[in-house]
């Protein structure tokens, strides 16, 4: 891997190696600019975060986000904490769904379809679908039990509030 500084940036490129160049999940085939955060993967488990020193630091005792979802890693952070256990495939999926558009409202039939991508949605019971939804309130609770992420759109489907 190449990293050079270039005016007022850096970039990387693989300068041909085995494994190639990962930037933030995709691979890289020409040199990009980085960005503060990016993460790289120089090699299956090797893994490094960019820090830009021209970045701006986060204002002390500033709030985390109240979601945030690492699509690379699958993994959740509820206000800056990492949920462990991983969600389930299916739990993460449908929690991705929902906050595509954060407030939107989903419905059922579309929430279906992100759990279960391969079944008929006919198939799928209401029960099946509460007690997905249960679930995965249960598990964003356990890192902030007083705020409700995923609220019930009674007759139609959910929505995420991340208010």
């Amino acid at each position: 891997v190449r990293l050079r500084r270039e005016g007022t940036h850096y970039t990387a490129e693989d300068a041909g190696s085995k494994n190639g160049l990962y930037i933030n999940g995709q691979r890289a085939y020409k040199a990009q600019i980085l960005a503060d955060g990016d993460k790289l993967q120089l090699a299956p488990g090797l893994d490094l975060i960019f820090v830009d020193s021209e970045a701006t630091a986060p204002l002390p005792g500033r709030v985390a986000a109240p979601l945030y979802l690492d699509h690379v890693e699958r993994q959740t952070y509820i206000r800056g904490q990492l949920l462990t256990p991983p969600l389930s495939a299916q739990q993460y999926q449908v929690l991705a769904t929902l906050a595509e558009h954060p407030g939107k409202v989903y419905s059922r039939y579309e929430v279906i379809n992100a759990a279960w991508p391969h079944d008929n949605p006919d198939g799928v019971s209401d029960d099946a679908v509460d007690a997905m939804i249960r679930r995965l309130r249960t598990r964003l609770a356990k890192l902030d039990p007083d705020h409700e992420y995923i609220v019930t759109v009674r007759g139609y489907g959910f929505k995420l509030n991340l208010e």
